[in-house]
């Protein structure tokens, strides 16, 4: 699948956010090896803790559909629904793709629009992250 389909689920998913504290929405598509993609979006809570994140939300959906390898994520998110900026996944987020996917070859693609996006390995956003191999 190509990179702008990737970011078009993302941007179609993002109005679906639920966000009525902080009204800032989040959407991710997250892209399986077998070319399945799975979208995801933030749910806030007034408790705010059990909050999720669309990143999350993307891979709880995947990993309960049976999928352990993907490649890549596209993130988009703003202020009342409009991207004007990049948004970049949080720790617990980098922590959860970590458990995974693979650091050097998965994609996470923080797109403003379908044109503009930039590109990382999870490596480059979670350096000497923490993962299944550490408690071998």
């Amino acid at each position: 699948m190509d990179t702008k389909t990737l970011i078009q689920a993302a941007i179609k998913a993002l109005p679906g956010s639920y966000v009525p504290y902080s009204h800032f929405h989040v959407a991710a598509a997250l892209l399986c090896k077998d070319q399945t993609v799975y979208t995801g979006i933030n749910i806030e809570n007034a408790a705010y803790s059990p909050t999720i994140c669309a990143e999350r939300s993307a891979f709880v959906r995947a990993v309960n559909d049976g999928k352990r390898e993907f490649e890549a994520i596209v993130i988009c998110g703003g202020k009342e629904g409009v991207i004007t900026d990049y948004c970049p996944p949080c720790g617990v987020c980098r922590q959860v793709m970590r458990e995974f996917c693979d650091p050097d070859a998965f994609q996470v693609i923080l797109a403003k629009s379908v044109e503009e996006y930039k590109t990382f390995t999870l490596n480059q956003l979670l350096p000497l992250g923490f993962g299944p191999e550490n408690l071998s």
